[in-house]
């Protein structure tokens, strides 16, 4: 298989592949939230860089169409009784409180209890819930920051978490700051443990290179299954 390289254009992550063609082609997987590029075998990465950034706008274009429809399924939740709601890689009923008491969120057994003021909107419950998810990914990625920055002989400065339209995290290695992806407290806490050492990782290595996998192979040996996880291609691993 012909090594990859990876241009990074703020939140998108283009795959480049060498290969025996006569020009600089983009290939965009709206579905799986992936760009690749194919190059011809003497072009220059900054060649493929420059070429990338004036597609740019195309680029987001038809990327952004599955975070359009990614949007439409979320506005469709009205955030009532009986939902089905993710955390943490488990199915939760959505049980809503009206209470006049500032708004919360607890898990109790396989519920998911919304404590909010009566007659809140469906935007401001709504706002609660991703509040209490990025609260819970904070109370777990500081632990993870911890255990892996003695093993890996890295320091991460500062992480943050927000949302992303097509990344579960990001590094910027000069900083050594980590993004993470909001949409990682519905994952399995596996998952959540596999982007920050892809993203520690990248503190060593910048590029997805052999020198990156190999590094991966020997932090984390099963971010394979890991992988398939995340992407909801297997359940367990």
């Amino acid at each position: 298989m012909p090594p990859k390289h990876i241009i990074q254009l703020d939140d998108i992550e283009i795959e480049v592949t060498r290969k025996s063609v006569k020009n600089l082609n983009i290939r965009i997987y709206p579905t799986a939230g992936r760009v690749a590029m194919s190059i011809p075998k003497r072009t220059d990465l900054s060649v493929a860089e420059e070429f990338a950034r004036k597609k740019f706008s195309w680029i987001n274009k038809h990327l952004n169409k599955r975070a359009i429809q990614k949007a439409k399924k979320v506005q469709s939740l009205s955030y009532r009784d009986g939902e089905i709601h993710t955390v943490w890689g488990q199915k939760m009923v959505l049980s809503v409180n009206e209470v006049n008491r500032p708004p919360r969120v607890q898990k109790r057994d396989d519920k998911l209890c919304l404590m909010v003021r009566p007659e809140s909107s469906p935007q401001k419950r709504e706002s609660v819930l991703i509040e209490w998810y990025r609260a819970e990914l904070k109370r777990e990625i500081p632990k993870l920051i911890k255990k892996w920055e003695g093993i890996m002989k890295v320091d991460v400065r500062e992480f943050g978490v927000k949302r992303m339209k097509t990344r579960w995290g990001t590094c910027n290695i000069r900083a050594q700051r980590i993004w993470l992806s909001l949409e990682l407290a519905k994952k399995d806490p596996k998952c959540l443990e596999y982007v920050v050492v892809h993203e520690m990782v990248h503190v060593h290595e910048r590029l997805h290179n052999k020198r990156f996998y190999r590094l991966m192979d020997q932090f984390l040996p099963d971010w394979r299954e890991r992988d398939l996880l995340l992407k909801g291609e297997k359940r367990t691993c």
